[in-house]
């Protein structure tokens, strides 16, 4: 092999080294920009840690509100609702029965727990759905896309075909309703000091023990009626007979008291501007 040709083979091998390290920095280049456009600045709710949703607080001074951690269940809950295009990414399947696709369903909703549902809709239609709204927030664009591609594998196989909103869209609309519900995500609190007695019927509000005495607890979104159950909850304060106080240990009197009804109201009314009734299955799935 003479001079010549070695160095045209050398040539040739630095030539094709330069395109493909060309292509893979335009590769990454791209993977990032997509990235950029597309990746959502929500936790994934599943995969990692969510970031709790900041509840609202009546923090004047002769109100007492406080957003607590813990919310006892005092609503039993209704069957699993059919899908809700405010709060559920929904995919329709057409050409197979919810039966049909059920054994491959189950592993997916091990991956998404109770987040994802499964039913039979009109016209011969399946519908599977992912919960995208919920106290934890909104699921990540990330968890959408995997599940979309897992019912759409799951239809190709049954041989059915599957149509779906647009992610982005739906994405944007759940988003806009979690801010909307973080504004009126509120929990009310009552502590009782050394009550006479302990012993009291819950009627929509839940009852939390405390070293001193009791706290009453209402939680506003998931309370039906709103203004019949704070005033039983007032009353059984009342009935306590001990010391009622905000959570500075501030005395509660009467103006106290009615200011917080009047803060009520106006949550139930902007929830309802929503379209979500406090206590309705909606705001129970949506305050879960």
């Amino acid at each position: 092999m003479t001079d010549l040709q070695t160095g045209l083979l050398v040539i040739g091998a630095v030539a094709v080294a330069g395109v493909l390290v060309y292509n893979r920095l335009q590769e990454r280049a791209t993977r990032r920009k997509a990235e950029e456009a597309f990746g959502s600045r929500h936790s994934d709710v599943l995969m990692g840690a969510p970031a709790e949703r900041k509840e609202p607080t009546l923090d004047e001074p002769r109100a007492i509100a406080t957003a607590v951690t813990s919310v006892s269940n005092t609503v039993v809950k209704p069957s699993p609702p059919a899908p809700d295009p405010r709060v559920d990414y929904v995919l329709e399947l057409q050409g197979t029965s919810a039966g049909a696709v059920r054994p491959e369903w189950v592993a997916l909703q091990r991956r998404f727990a109770r987040r994802a549902s499964l039913a039979e809709a009109p016209g011969r239609k399946v519908q599977a759905s992912l919960q995208m709204v919920s106290r934890n927030g909104v699921v990540s664009e990330s968890e959408l896309l995997e599940f979309r591609s897992q019912v759409e594998t799951m239809a190709a196989a049954h041989g059915a075909s599957v149509s779906a909103p647009p992610m982005r869209e739906a994405l944007e609309a759940a988003q806009a309703l979690d801010r909307a519900c973080a504004d009126v995500d509120v929990q009310i609190a009552l502590h009782v000091l050394g009550p006479a007695e302990t012993n009291l019927r819950k009627e929509g509000f839940a009852v939390a023990p405390r070293t001193d005495g009791l706290t009453l607890l209402l939680d506003v979104p998931r309370t039906p009626d709103l203004a019949k159950t704070y005033a039983a909850m007032v009353e059984a304060a009342r009935r306590l007979g001990g010391r009622m106080v905000d959570d500075n240990g501030n005395n509660v009197d009467e103006r106290a008291l009615a200011a917080i009804g009047v803060e009520i109201e106006s949550l139930r009314a902007r929830m309802t501007e929503m379209g979500v009734e406090p206590g309705s299955p909606l705001a129970q799935r949506l305050f879960s």
